[in-house]
Formats: structure tokens, sequence, C-alpha cells
């Protein structure tokens, strides 16, 4: 990978940025409040690779900056429409007779939605966590379920029984541990593609400067990034969205240096916040 002088100095050197609710940051004169313009610094932000483009992509790099981070989107997967789009519109036409309509993913809750104007009253939803139940919640849904434990194994464990059909909208790399954990239970799943994830292209990605960290957001974006990204510059923090998609970068040959506490972007890019500039304990009677 090609980069041009970025001008950072060694890692740790940006201004300080103490994660609090409305994000501020020290500096002489008192906090900086949020969408406040940063004063000039000798020292760059630290840039921060976004791996999607879209709203999404845009939703990220603004929270971002308000972290004090320089973001760039750098789209390395996107989304098309599954090869045969019978099944689906076959679940789309029997939408009203399913119990539940569970959901792993914002981008399956984007689909259906574009399909259907609103679920009937009877459907139930299940998400898999709180950033698919947010977009499930703006596309006009009620969420009836979303897990403690943010994964496919945690809906299984979570979702009640039924003698109706769950319908589950999914990406065509979409891992089986939901469908067979339901399945194992008795529960009849109407297993429907509603997407293919696809890179967006074969030619290295080049950029102007060394990034300080790169997202990694799913198993696909991970073999995207190993396939036109690296070598990675070692200063390149890799980090991960939850533990299951840190396996997924491993197994794509990365290094892994910061995981997620939860699976949100906003809480990735505080993980990385705390990373690059690690909080140092302030001793009584030093300043």
């Amino acid at each position: 990978m090609r980069a041009g002088p970025s001008g950072r100095g060694a890692r740790g050197r940006w201004p300080r940025c103490r994660r609090a609710a409305r994000q501020r940051c020290r500096r002489p004169g008192g906090p900086r409040r949020l969408g406040e313009v940063e004063p000039a610094t000798d020292t760059p932000a630290p840039v921060v690779v976004i791996p999607r483009g879209g709203a999404w992509g845009e939703r990220v790099a603004a929270s971002a900056r308000q972290r004090g981070l320089d973001p760039r989107v750098v789209p390395l997967i996107t989304t098309e429409p599954p090869l045969d789009v019978a099944p689906l519109d076959r679940a789309v036409a029997r939408v009203a007779g399913y119990a539940w309509v569970v959901v792993t993913s914002a981008t399956a809750v984007t689909v259906l939605a574009e399909r259907v104007a609103g679920l009937p009253s009877g459907v139930r939803v299940a998400t898999v966590g709180e950033p698919t139940a947010r977009a499930a919640r703006a596309a006009g849904w009620v969420v009836d379920l979303v897990p403690d434990q943010a994964s496919a194994a945690g809906l299984v464990a979570a979702l009640p029984g039924t003698d109706g059909t769950v319908l589950f909208p999914r990406s065509e790399i979409a891992a089986p541990t939901l469908v067979d954990g339901l399945r194992a239970r008795g529960i009849d799943v109407d297993d429907v593609v509603a997407y293919r994830t696809v890179g967006t292209g074969d030619e290295p990605i080049t950029l102007d400067a060394v990034p300080d960290a790169v997202l990694v957001t799913s198993g696909s974006v991970a073999r995207e990034i190993a396939r036109r990204m690296t070598p990675l510059d070692p200063r390149t923090l890799v980090a991960c969205i939850g533990p299951g998609t840190a396996a997924d970068a491993r197994a794509a040959g990365l290094p892994v240096h910061v995981v997620g506490p939860t699976r949100s972007a906003e809480a990735l890019l505080d993980a990385v916040v705390e990373a690059l500039n690690p909080t140092v304990p302030e001793q009584e009677g030093h300043p």
C-alpha cells in the first residue's frame, strides 16, 4: 500500500480526548463543545478507515469526527440483489402469515422495508442487537425482542417458542447459526436470501496517509481488507466490531489490536480512541 507523508509523530501525541456524555475535549480556555471547530494544532487527527459508504458510512464518519478522528470512507463492500429474487418475492407476498421476522443486520431491514410498506400488526420483530433495532424502528417497525447477548446464538436462545413460521431475511453469506439453532428447537424458519454482499473492486487501495486504524465491521470487510489493503503498515490498528468479526479477521490473516465491547460502530470508535490515546491515571499532587 502506498501512502504519502502524513506528518504524524509518534502514536499517542494527538490531543488527549476523554470519552464523556458530550464527547468533550480538553483545550486551553475550557472544554470544546460538540460541533465546535477544533483549533488548529501541529499534529493531524488520527486517520481511521471507514470500510462502507452510503448512509452508514456518512453516519460513522460523522461520529468519528466528533471523537477527534479523521475519517476516510473507503467502500470495500456493497450490497446487490440475490441472484434469484423469487424466494424473497414469495416471502414478501405472504409476510402477514409469519409469526416473527428476525433480522441480524440493518441491510436486511432496509431490503425488506423497501418491499413491504409496513409489517402487519400480528407479525413480531426480533433483532440481533440495538444497532439493528434502531434501523428497524426507523423503518416504522415495532421491535419486540432484542437479546441481551448481541449475537445469533443469543437470539436463538432468547426467541420465545412459537408454532408459527419465522422469516429470516439474510445475506447470502450469513452463517447458519441462527437457522440451525431455531430449527433445532423445533421452530419452522423460512430462510430467505435478501441480498448479496460483494466487493467493490479488485484494485489495491491507495491512501494519501498511513491510517492509524481501520474498522473491521464484518467478515466480508476483513476479507476485502486482506485482499486489497495488505500489507498494512505496522502502525495501523485493526479494530473489529466484536469477537466473531475478530475471529474472521484472524482467519483472513489480519492482526487484531482492538475489539469493540458491543456490536456498534460508535462503541468501536470509542475503543479506537482509547487504544490510540490511552488515559494515564492522574496521581494526587501531580497535574
